[in-house]
């Protein structure tokens, strides 16, 4: 079997180990004395090994009139100093450069290994289970309705449900969660995830390109078209800067020596022209062109995974620059798991018919409220008629009676009178009279006191939750987590225009975290929208900025922490390598610097070094 070859003995590393073994003989030749001809020729030899491959992307640069890039400059300034007579430092500014190339393609290799790992998200086969027995095909061609077989180690093919079976599904690559959660017959699973034991079969609730791990992949290729402020920064910079220094550099090579000789002066062409060519490889803006969008690359990667995708390095911007958290109270603060609490029926009303006419009215809602109420009525007959109101309750009709379930709003709204001193989170009515209410609780996130906390710790003003349930379950959640505001009983439109009104304060950049189809209008509004949940409403996600996979909340925080870092680290990479190049570039065109050796450092050396800067946003883990 033939042995492949180290990645990391790539075109450049020959080319180097080549144009170096050359350039030492170049410098021996001359230094034993050999005759100009022969050292020349050798030094030529070792240029044309170093640069053959750059001379042909500058030519092909030239050819579709980008005539500016990185390689017609190195290419003009290698040139350039042979005609001058300084073959070593020629040869050296193309070695130079090609190590400069092996890092920064070393260094994305690196970043997108990141994001190949979330590409084996989706696996290419899967296995269909009929009455005749059971067959392999390619995921694509699984249907909705149809059944998959998902073995001991293999992946979730499509988002599907469990009809039959028990295992322990991992979800870490999805959602960065280590701990294995147990599946049962009636389990959603999402695709992407591993079945780390017992055989189950499963209903397919989505084809494969619509299922999660499709829409992590979408999300994250999505998120490196969406250019950072820095990166339009270094797009709009390189533009002006480059033809400004060409022009520089000709200005210093041609323009000087003639006004010299028009002077009467001496006009020691060799000199300034060795100037201009310094000048044209200091100014070669590699270091910033590469090493700045290599940084968001590299968070958007370190971040995604760790189940948290951003939708871009702008969204980096706007999150490093969060003051004021919004969040919505069921399914992220809270476990949107509800229980009746308590029972209060009105006198001569039995418990259990006032828990017999609720339950027949939520008889058809999804509604995880409606959900507790019908466990403890489950025999209650279907309504003959529902109307739902929405963000207030359910009107039906029950055995020919009127029942009304929900919010004291709706009851006032039909003029049904409540006695004062009744509290409680759901009303009913029957024949426009109350009969009873409940109280219904919704246990706290085990992460969410903590999440907040931390959240208080990083410089977040105002932490608050908008959500549409009452008063009285919302305030007992605002208390224990220690919120600056709550706002209860809004519906999707009172939610938008109080994020609205955040945002015009002008406080720093407002972000809301939700997770239903109705927070999709507050999640697009807010500088930073969040959807929680990789499996949660489509319409959320879309409009999100931010998804983070898992549903727990102490994400929010480490997303904050990578999006700082990594708008820290491209702001360090542009700061660094403007103000050593500034440097260096006024130093040669005084003439302090003659060396080319030392430009070669302001334009590959620094490129390096930022290259190797921007890679620390792929570390994440500890952050």
């Amino acid at each position: 079997m033939k042995k492949r070859l180290s990645p990391y003995l790539t075109h450049e590393v020959w080319q180097v180990i080549a144009g170096g073994l050359l350039l030492v003989a170049g410098l021996l030749t001359e230094r034993l004395g050999a005759p100009s001809p022969a050292v020349l020729a050798v030094y030529l030899i070792a240029l044309a090994v170093s640069g053959c491959t750059v001379w042909l992307d500058a030519l092909r640069g030239i050819l579709r009139r980008d005539l500016l890039d990185e390689k017609f400059l190195m290419t003009l300034a290698s040139v350039g100093a042979f005609i001058i007579g300084s073959y070593a430092e020629g040869v050296a500014v193309m070695l130079f450069f090609l190590a400069g190339e092996y890092f920064e393609h070393q260094a994305v290799a690196r970043s997108r290994k990141s994001i190949r790992g979330l590409m084996d998200l989706r696996p290419d086969r899967a296995i269909r289970y009929t009455d005749g027995g059971e067959e392999e095909i390619d995921a694509d061609d699984l249907a909705t309705g149809e059944r998959v077989v998902i073995r001991p180690g293999d992946r979730v093919p499509v988002d599907c449900t469990v009809l039959d079976g028990t295992a322990l599904i991992d979800a870490a690559a999805l959602t960065g969660e280590s701990i294995p959660v147990e599946v049962r017959p009636g389990s959603t699973l999402a695709s992407g995830t591993v079945c780390r034991n017992g055989r189950l079969i499963a209903r397919v609730d989505r084809v494969a390109d619509e299922s999660a791990a499709s829409r992590v992949l979408s999300l994250v290729e999505e998120a490196n078209e969406a250019k950072s402020r820095q990166e339009n920064f270094i797009t709009r910079f390189s533009r002006v800067y480059t033809p400004a220094v060409v022009l520089a550099a000709i200005l210093l090579g041609v323009g000087v020596p003639l006004i010299l000789l028009a002077t009467g002066n001496a006009p020691g062409w060799t000199d300034w022209l060795h100037r201009a060519l310094t000048f044209l490889v200091v100014s070669c803006p590699c270091a910033l062109v590469i090493s700045v969008p290599l940084s968001f690359f590299g968070g958007i990667g370190g971040a995604a995974s760790e189940g948290i995708l951003f939708k871009g390095g702008n969204r980096m911007n706007a999150l490093s620059h969060v003051k004021t958290v919004c969040c919505d109270k069921t399914g992220t603060l809270t476990e949107g798991k509800f229980e009746v609490r308590d029972v209060v029926a009105a006198e001569g009303i039995g418990r259990d018919k006032l828990l017999s006419l609720a339950a027949s009215a939520e008889h058809d809602s999804t509604h995880p409220i409606a959900a507790a109420i019908r466990a403890l009525a489950p025999d209650a007959p279907s309504p003959d008629s529902v109307e739902e109101r929405a963000g207030k309750g359910i009107v039906a009709e029950v055995e020919g009676r009127k029942v009304l379930v929900g919010t004291r709003k709706l009851l006032s709204d039909e003029g049904v009178f409540v006695p004062d001193g009744i509290a409680g989170s759901v009303f009913v009515a029957c024949d426009g009279s109350w009969i009873g209410c409940f109280t219904v609780g919704d246990a706290l996130r085990e992460e969410s006191r903590d999440a907040v906390e931390r959240l208080r710790r990083l410089g977040v003003k105002r932490i608050g939750m908008l959500t549409g349930d009452v008063p009285e379950n919302a305030q007992p959640v605002g208390d224990a987590l220690s919120l600056d505001f709550v706002s209860a009983s809004l519906l999707p439109d009172g939610k938008y225009a109080a994020v609205e009104e955040l945002i015009a304060e002008k406080q720093g950049s407002v972000l809301y975290v939700g997770d239903g189809i109705n927070d999709a209008p507050v999640i697009a509004l807010a500088d930073i929208g969040v959807a929680m949940g990789g499996v949660g409403s489509d319409a959320a996600i879309e409009a999100a900025d931010l998804v983070i996979m898992s549903d727990k909340l102490d994400r929010l925080p480490k997303a904050i922490r990578i999006a700082r870092r990594t708008v820290s680290i491209a702001r360090q990479n542009i700061i660094f390598a403007l103000s050593v190049k500034l440097a260096i570039l006024v130093l040669s065109a005084v003439g302090i610097n003659t060396s080319m050796w030392l430009a070669v450092f302001a334009d590959v050396g620094v490129a390096v070094i930022a290259i190797l800067n921007a890679m620390r946003a792929l570390r994440v883990k500890k952050l």
